[in-house]
């Protein structure tokens, strides 16, 4: 049975191969690598503390990578999640993001805050299902507000907010 823990500096290297072999169902070998790029270590050195891994045996199933922000004592950020696909559809996020919200209020937190992608449909549809709203951006995409160039040129992006 797969057991919720917190994270650890150790397992950078396993959660960055679980990108990389996870993403290839949705995008090649080199856009998955891409990807993991997005989880430099010092993600896990400087917020293991409030991110979570599932794990199974000695197998990473799920990850949450996030942190409490250190310029608003009232908010927290979810950064990155991955589930294994075997187990996508089966409420492993849904349960990551439940057990997120839950620290972050005991720790004084009063909001959550994430980013995704405009086209990343299934994401936007989860976040909203979460509870989380869209924040009002400086564009609209097929109905859908967007930030211009929050990432840099070209790179769009959805911001969510929650209230906890």
């Amino acid at each position: 049975m797969p057991a919720l823990r917190q994270a650890r500096v150790c397992d950078h290297g396993a959660i960055v191969g679980c990108v990389q072999r996870w993403w290839t169902d949705s995008r090649t070998p080199e856009q998955a690598r891409e990807l993991s790029l997005l989880l430099p270590r010092l993600f896990l050195q400087f917020f293991s503390a409030t991110s979570l891994v599932l794990e199974d045996g000695s197998d990473i199933r799920a990850f949450l990578v996030g942190f409490h922000s250190a310029d608003n004592d009232t908010e927290a950020y979810i950064h990155f999640v991955g589930v294994d696909p075997e187990l996508r559809g089966q409420g492993v996020a849904r349960d990551l993001y439940a057990s997120f919200f839950r620290r972050a209020a005991e720790a004084g937190r009063a909001e959550v805050r994430a980013i995704t992608s405009p086209t990343n449909t299934g994401s936007i549809a989860f976040h909203r299902a979460m509870g989380f709203a869209v924040e009002r951006g400086d564009r609209e995409i097929g109905g859908l507000s967007v930030h211009t160039d929050y990432d840099g040129p070209g790179q769009d992006r959805v911001c969510f907010h929650r209230s906890l």
